[in-house]
């Protein structure tokens, strides 16, 4: 069964009690370590990361009374594994409706372990414009 946002349960890693206090968390240490919500840009990596990013944007709402900037990426065509993907590549929608030049990025993925989806997020950020810096909330 899918959840509020259209995530199907596989495995249980933590329950929503701990998702809870780890989005708080992360929320907290992302406005402790910009200083508040100004020039933040949320930016969630399709598919996963997008719902992560979504609360964590939340969360940051709740803490500082003003929604920062959120964005979702779609990272298909900047992958360097495309040729193993397929030969037509299933590619969504990159939505960046607000430009990113000089904005502090918080780069929102489920998981982390070689490095190469970031590599390709931050290739296709640099497609549209430079931001002040780019962060990772883990």
């Amino acid at each position: 069964m899918a959840d509020e946002y259209g995530l199907i349960e596989k495995s249980k890693i933590m329950d929503g009690a701990r998702i809870k206090r780890a989005v708080s968390r992360l929320a907290s240490e992302i406005v402790e370590e910009n200083h508040g919500a100004k020039d933040l840009y949320i930016v969630g990596i399709r598919r996963r990361g997008v719902p992560i990013a979504e609360r964590i944007r939340d969360k940051i709402e709740e803490l500082e009374g003003e929604k920062p900037l959120y964005g979702i990426i779609d990272i298909t065509l900047y992958r360097d594994d495309l040729s193993t993907v397929g030969a037509n590549p299933i590619v969504n929608r990159t939505e960046l409706d607000t430009d990113i030049e000089n904005k502090k990025i918080i780069l929102v993925d489920d998981v982390l372990f070689t490095g190469r989806t970031i590599r390709a997020a931050l290739d296709q950020l640099m497609d549209f414009g430079r931001p002040n810096r780019v962060q990772l909330p883990f």
